[in-house]
């Protein structure tokens, strides 16, 4: 029974990754309609930070289930399509905090109000709840079935819901006091705290997602046999 168990839990991971991939799909486009509305800093960033990350699930997607389904994949094929979601994953999240930062720099010269967001906040609330309840299912299975794949979504969604936390509490000022030159820079705290973290976060998964290089001591007997 465990082994059967142990079989089924690739197609459950994969199920999730679907799952997950249909529910952001439309957030590109809400969080645009928000931008339209009323372009604050910290909107315009999760525009670019949710269409970026949009991407990178259906990559996450379609390479998972190309390993689980593709037996003729060799294991040097497979070691470097589990790198490549890595890397797309660290990717994602450095792109995206470098393209908010710019906005943020374009913004903090333009001295614009941070206006009104209150579809902005609704979003994100609905984001941050959504995102917590994938990491936290990410993470078991990363404990039930460790796999790099399904690590690198672990990594992500737990970037994506600290992210959403600071989307709400920057969005939640603005929609209090929209006016007031606190709420405004209290907008680009939040959005300098999100590129931080997204460049952080970027780096570190792009630098474990490189091949390491063998131990001295098995170069060192492998010299040795040959």
């Amino acid at each position: 029974m465990l082994d059967a168990g142990s079989r089924s839990s690739p197609l459950k991971a994969e199920r999730t990754m679907l799952m997950a991939l249909l529910l952001s799909s439309p957030g590109p486009i809400v969080t645009g309609l928000a931008v339209i509305s009323n372009p604050t800093t910290t909107q315009i960033a999760d525009f670019v930070r949710r269409t970026a990350e949009l991407v990178v699930l259906f990559a996450s997607w379609w390479i998972y289930r190309r390993l689980q389904r593709d037996s003729r994949i060799s294991q040097g094929q497979r070691a470097r399509l589990e790198r490549s979601v890595q890397l797309y994953v660290g990717g994602a999240m450095v792109c995206s905090g470098l393209m908010m930062l710019v906005i943020t720099m374009f913004r903090l010269s333009s001295g614009s109000s941070a206006g009104k967001a209150t579809l902005g906040l609704i979003i994100a609330i609905l984001g941050l709840l959504t995102n917590t309840l994938f990491w936290v299912r990410y993470r078991r299975m990363t404990r039930e079935m460790p796999d790099p794949v399904i690590g690198a979504q672990e990594v992500l969604y737990r970037a994506k819901s600290s992210v959403d936390l600071f989307v709400v509490t920057a969005l939640s000022a603005v929609a209090v006091a929209p006016a007031s030159h606190v709420t405004r820079y209290l907008d680009l705290l939040g959005s300098g705290a999100v590129t931080c973290y997204l460049i952080w976060n970027g780096l570190r998964t792009v630098w474990r997602s490189s091949p390491k290089p063998a131990p001295a001591e098995n170069r060192e007997g492998g010299l040795g046999a040959s």
